[in-house]
C-alpha cells in the first residue's frame, strides 16, 4: 500500500505541474480575440517603449522562449498571430528575459551557460546507460558498469536540475519585469490582472515542467536495468 501511495506522489510531482501549465495556458486562449494587437506586435511594441532596438521576434515551433545569444523572442504561432490574454501574458514573460539580458541579470547569464553545458547531457546519459552493462562484461568488474550506469543516470537529470535552480530567473521574467510591464503601460483590461498572475505562473514553470517529464527516461531505464 505504501509503494502504491508513493507511486501517486510521485506521478503527481512529475506530471501535475506539466498538467496545471497546460490547462492554465488554454484556459486563457479563448476568446481568441481579446486584445486587439498580436503577441507578436506586443513584443515589437515594448521593444520600442522600453529601449530594447535590436529586439526581434521571430515564429517558432520549439516552444516560447527568449534566445539571449541572438536577442530574439520567438513564440509558437498560436502566440506570435494570437490575441488572446495568454499570447498577450507570454509575449510580455519573454521581453521580461530580454531585459534581463539588457540589465546583465546574472542568474540568466547562468543559466545559459548551464544549459549550454546539459544540451546534449540526456544524449550523453542514455549512450552511457547503454555502455554500462557491456563494460561490466568486458572489465569483469560490476563497479564499472554500475557507476557508468548512475553517471548515466545523473546525465538524463541534470535538465531538471538546471531549471530548477534556475528557476528565480523565471519569477524575476515573470513578476519583477512582465506584470509590471502589463500594469504600468495599461496593456491589461482590468478584470485580466488576476488571471494574468496565473499565466505568469505557468510561464515561469513551462521548463521546469518540461524537464520533469524528462525524469521519465530515467525511470524507463531503471525498469530495463533490473529486468
Amino acid at each position: 500500500m505504501h509503494f502504491v501511495i508513493f507511486g501517486l506522489i510521485l506521478l503527481a510531482l512529475v506530471f501535475g505541474p506539466g498538467l496545471w501549465v497546460q490547462h492554465v495556458m488554454r484556459r486563457y486562449s479563448e476568446p481568441a480575440d481579446r486584445y486587439p494587437g498580436t503577441g507578436a506586435e506586443l513584443v515589437r511594441h515594448l521593444a520600442e517603449r522600453l529601449g530594447l532596438p535590436d529586439l526581434r521576434v521571430e515564429r517558432t515551433q520549439a516552444g516560447d522562449h527568449y534566445d539571449p545569444t541572438c536577442g530574439v523572442v520567438r513564440l509558437t504561432a498560436d502566440k506570435y498571430d494570437g490575441r488572446s490574454l495568454t499570447a498577450i501574458t507570454v509575449a510580455a514573460h519573454e521581453v521580461g528575459h530580454a531585459l534581463q539580458d539588457r540589465d546583465g541579470y546574472a542568474p540568466l547569464r547562468w543559466r545559459t551557460r548551464l544549459i549550454g553545458a546539459t544540451r546534449n547531457a540526456e544524449r550523453v546519459g542514455a549512450g552511457l546507460m547503454m555502455a554500462a552493462p557491456f563494460l561490466a562484461m568486458l572489465s569483469r568488474a560490476p563497479s564499472i558498469g554500475l557507476l557508468t550506469f548512475f553517471g548515466g543516470m545523473l546525465s538524463l537529470g541534470s535538465s531538471v536540475l538546471v531549471h530548477l535552480v534556475t528557476l528565480p530567473t523565471e519569477f524575476d521574467a515573470s513578476f519583477n519585469r512582465a506584470l509590471p510591464i502589463l500594469q504600468s503601460h495599461r496593456i491589461l483590461k482590468q478584470p485580466d490582472r488576476r488571471h494574468a498572475r496565473r499565466l505568469l505562473m505557468a510561464a515561469a514553470l513551462t521548463y521546469v515542467s518540461a524537464s520533469l517529464m524528462s525524469l521519465l527516461n530515467v525511470a524507463r531505464w531503471w525498469a530495463l536495468v533490473r529486468r
